[in-house]
């Protein structure tokens, strides 16, 4: 209980004596004001006479001594009396209760902090707490970009060759995305050949191409298997309208002479949208495009995206279903395979999630990892890396792709009935769980939403139809007394006449 006391009152008396310093500090500072006032009006008094100019100036230095002087004794004085005020506070300090409110320091008045000018020679206490911000230089950037974070895996020495990495930036040229894959422990990688969201893009740099080959011999990637191009968001082969079918041909062809350029054998694209077609037409326009593109060029592969892979059960289902539609021979590479998600299965959405912390979990990627054929096989991670940085912006830490792909290898071989998957399954789970629950609700209630919609939409169907079917009723019934009117007008020209034209007679 004795331990806080000497603290808090130690704290009383720092803080009394920081205030009683600053005044005098203050009142050494409007002693220098008063030494430039004194000499400047002093001044003013200067008479051009040579005699007298020298008489004032002999005035002014002796008054000068006397003001600096007389500041001087002040400040002796006055440090003098915080001394002896100090030495009070520290009696009173051990007789202080730990439990007595601190007596806040007034604060000083606006217009002495206005006068008051900071001494350039005593240390600035902000200064010593917030030291400055040092720029970085260009090397240094440059050295920070090439830092590695996690050193490439031997495929050798895993139970299976699996070819694991993500989608890096070829921001500044297609060679940097060597650099950017191998900083992260990338044995695979994809990349954007060119500016995803443009339809006009600059010619492939030959500087650039040559570069890519160089690094491509120095880090050991084998570009036409372990690497994958992702096509421009903007293109739709399954366009119905000629001049937009043509552009986003344009923009597909180009991508693959890249491709051809630079040794890349394999090319990852989205088909596009039906734009309110049949599904059958739209296909029959993608086949037509992509065999245009085949004919067109050498040897370049275009891949597109499939399944569902949640379970062991439903993964070999998924797998066995591929091969006998497509053809297990006939894939290529995996792309969003490698990717959790923040969405439940169905929901639509295509939000992707970190590894294990989505509504995957880590047993998808188990069955992933351990599936035979993915063997050689390009895997692309494209797990969100955006975190919040200390000035509060959003920014790229590359060290989480570095630990997903680290962590997939792991498990190669792994046993899910160990402590060890099923605790980092757990942990996982916990960790994405809030997010998991917000885009639950967001889909629960979307799902709510549209069924309201559909029910409101066959009541009007029902309404619509009932007031037709009425309608129908209604112009049955007055057509019904025009027919009985035209029966009974046949009814009577087909009775016998009264009377017989001829004779005159009446009929019995």
């Amino acid at each position: 209980m004795s331990s806080p006391e000497p603290a808090i009152t130690a704290s009383k008396a720092t803080r009394t004596t920081r205030t009683r310093a600053s005044r005098v500090t203050n009142g050494a500072k409007h002693g220098k004001t008063a030494v430039a006032t004194d000499e400047k009006v002093t001044s003013k008094t200067t008479v051009t006479s040579r005699t007298k100019a020298v008489a004032v100036k002999t005035e002014v230095e002796v008054e000068k001594k006397v003001v600096a002087t007389k500041t001087k004794k002040r400040t002796a004085n006055l440090a003098a009396q915080v001394k002896a005020e100090q030495d009070e506070d520290s009696e009173l300090s051990e007789l202080s209760d730990p439990s007595e409110p601190e007596a806040k320091p007034k604060p000083s008045s606006k217009k002495r902090k206005t006068k008051a000018k900071a001494d350039p020679t005593s240390p600035n206490e902000d200064d010593e707490t917030k030291p400055k911000k040092k720029r970085r230089t260009k090397a240094e950037k440059e050295a920070e970009e090439a830092m590695t974070l996690a050193a490439r895996t031997a495929t050798t020495a895993l139970k299976r060759a699996m070819f694991v990495g993500a989608h890096v930036s070829a921001a500044g040229g297609v060679q940097n995305s060597i650099q950017n894959a191998t900083k992260i422990g990338a044995n695979a990688f994809a990349l954007f050949l060119k500016s995803q969201r443009k339809w006009e893009s600059p010619p492939l740099q030959a500087e650039h191409r040559e570069e890519f080959h160089s690094r491509l011999k120095s880090h050991n990637y084998d570009a036409g298997k372990y690497i994958l191009p992702h096509g421009s968001y903007l293109i739709n082969l399954a366009q119905a309208d000629k001049a937009k079918a043509d552009q986003a041909y344009e923009s597909f062809i180009d991508d693959l002479r890249r491709c051809e350029a630079l040794g890349i054998r394999l090319y990852n694209f989205h088909p596009g949208s039906t734009g309110g077609d049949t599904m059958e037409a739209a296909c029959g326009r993608i086949a037509d495009q992509l065999n245009r593109a085949i004919r067109e060029t050498k040897f370049v592969v275009p891949l597109l995206e499939c399944y569902d892979l949640r379970t062991p059960e439903v993964f070999e289902e998924t797998m066995r279903s591929f091969d006998d539609v497509v053809g297990i021979q006939y894939l290529k590479a995996l792309h969003r395979a490698v990717n959790d998600s923040k969405a439940p299965f169905a929901s639509h959405r295509d939000l992707h999630a970190n590894i294990g912390t989505g509504f995957l979990g880590l047993q998808t990627f188990h069955n992933v990892m351990n599936y035979e054929p993915f063997q050689h096989l390009p895997m692309v991670l494209e797990t969100p890396i955006e975190v919040k940085g200390p000035d509060g912006k959003m920014i790229e830490d590359k060290q989480i792709w570095a630990d997903e792909i680290k962590l997939l290898e792991s498990l190669i071989g792994m046993d899910t009935e160990s402590e060890v998957f099923r605790t980092k399954s757990e942990a996982l789970q916990a960790k994405g769980a809030s997010e998991r629950a917000r885009i639950q609700e967001q889909v629960d209630k979307k799902v709510e939403k549209d069924a309201k919609k559909a029910e409101s939409e066959a009541k009007k169907a029902a309404k619509k139809e009932a007031v037709a079917t009425n309608g129908v009723k209604k112009k049955a019934a007055k057509k019904k007394p025009g027919l009985k009117k035209e029966e009974s007008t046949l009814s009577s020209l087909s009775s016998p006449p009264s009377s017989c034209d001829s004779c005159g007679e009446e009929s019995s």
